[in-house]
């Protein structure tokens, strides 16, 4: 057989195109790269972050609040008081203000202004809280509120979180478009005049 019919040729074989690697886009450009994975970071962050976020704030909430209660409780006692007057005015909570007595822990009889029910009976007996002092006080916090407090904050922390999530990307997206618009502008200010030169000939 001549050269010319045989199918093999002498010397280096031809180049073969570069092969693209698995995946992988040619127009890719490396903000693109670099928002792929800093949003797979935001989400992760996200992921991770927010549960641990809003319990752990949601339990130092609790607990803050479960020690106060525990020192309300120590600091102040229910006593019976007996109303002296009619009420004064409405106030919140459709309660209205009246003057009450009552006798503290040493024999002293005290008198002060608390809220009772509307139009109860000069008289009767409601009961007060009063402090080591023997003044009125408020009454102590209860678990439920330790525990609405702890739900309050982990839920705002939970925000927090989310809001900071969707910042961090939308200023990542801001910046990185901001560059892109300036990659695009002098690219093109070097390719608009070869390219409206054509049209002019």
């Amino acid at each position: 057989m001549s050269a010319q019919n045989s199918p093999h040729t002498s010397g280096p074989p031809p180049p073969r195109p570069a092969q693209a690697s698995k995946g992988a886009n040619p127009l890719r450009r490396t903000s693109d790269t670099f928002e792929s994975w800093f949003r797979r970071f935001l989400m992760l962050v996200l992921v991770i972050g927010l549960p641990v976020a809003a319990v752990s704030a949601g339990l130092a909430a609790y607990e803050s609040s479960m020690r106060a209660v525990q020192a309300q409780s120590a600091e102040r006692q229910e006593v019976e008081a007996r109303l002296m007057s009619t009420a004064e005015g409405a106030t919140r909570e459709g309660k209205q203000q009246a003057k009450v007595r009552w006798t503290d822990d040493n024999g002293t009889v005290r008198t002060g202004t608390t809220l009772v029910e509307p139009r109860t009976a000069q008289g009767a007996t409601v009961k007060v809280w009063v402090d080591r002092d023997g003044g009125l006080t408020s009454a102590p916090m209860t678990e439920l509120n330790a525990t609405t407090t702890g739900w309050f904050a982990g839920g705002m922390a939970a925000i927090g979180v989310g809001a900071g999530f969707y910042a961090a990307r939308a200023g990542m997206c801001r910046v990185l478009d901001r560059r892109r618009y300036a990659q695009w502008d002098a690219e093109w200010g070097l390719v608009e005049p070869r390219w409206s030169g054509r049209f002019r000939r």
